[in-house]
């Protein structure tokens, strides 16, 4: 299959941590609504438990999304799996209609049997996690619909000369900051698209200067996060390609 994240054509549509507005994020229970809502992929995070497990969550700690705590990198599966991942969710401040109703952290190797048709995005949070994502895609032949990208430009490096498509770094975004500022468009770049935040640290970046230098690399620029159709509008006016939103549903339904 052709990874709808990858080439110049279309403006596919990615569920940040799946559908994030409206189910505990980062939860089959997530995914599954993006995925019914028709999104083009889902976006996830990934960290490594104590026992070489890996786990879809953002944090490295258990303290924001669940009803326990501690660091995820010193917990084995079994007691990740007891955390309670719909405990904290409230869409209106008050209510937490998945409390209590068995959420649970999801490991790699779930997502990728529950969807098995579905493209993911997926951000290592830690280059600890990578080898062990590595082996998970490739047990489930998944490498043509997974792309890996990370912050940490390390974490990239295990994937380097495989089938597995890859990302960009912070680092990448850093060193083409220039040429997207003048224009000139890098010699080679070593990702296959680009996963970036419009502002970065109270600073906005100029996306569309990204834009116009990967072009002729034929790399994809897509923008997290986007939950505002009229920002979505004006980053496709751009050039953007993907809208990574937490609420999928408002930016197809007005953006599309």
């Amino acid at each position: 299959m052709t990874h709808p994240l990858l080439g110049l054509h279309g403006h596919p549509l990615i569920g940040h941590r799946g559908n994030a507005a409206h189910a505990p994020e980062n939860t089959i229970e997530s995914f599954r609504q993006a995925v019914d809502i028709g999104v083009d992929a889902i976006e996830m995070d990934v960290h490594l438990t104590a026992d070489g497990e890996v786990v879809v969550i953002h944090d490295p700690t258990l303290d924001r999304t669940t009803d326990r705590s501690g660091r995820v990198d010193r917990l084995a599966l079994a007691q990740v799996r007891e955390a309670d991942a719909g405990a904290r969710f409230t869409p209106d401040g008050v209510t937490h209609p998945y409390r209590g109703t068995g959420v649970t952290i999801p490991t790699l190797d779930d997502v990728l049997r529950t969807f098995p048709g579905t493209p993911l995005l997926i951000e290592v949070k830690t280059a600890a996690a990578s080898v062990a994502t590595r082996a998970v895609i490739e047990g489930h032949a998944a490498t043509d619909r997974c792309i890996v990208a990370s912050f940490d430009w390390k974490a990239m490096e295990p994937f380097r000369g495989t089938a597995i498509h890859t990302g960009s770094s912070r680092r990448d975004t850093a060193r083409l900051l220039w040429n997207a500022l003048t224009g000139i468009p890098p010699a080679r770049v070593d990702f296959e698209v680009m996963c970036m935040p419009p502002v970065f640290r109270g600073i906005p970046l100029p996306v569309g200067g990204y834009v116009r230098i990967l072009e002729p690399s034929g790399v994809p620029v897509h923008v997290w996060t986007v939950d505002d159709p009229r920002q979505a509008k004006a980053l496709r006016a751009k050039g953007v390609r993907g809208i990574i939103s937490n609420d999928p549903r408002m930016i197809r339904g007005t953006a599309y």
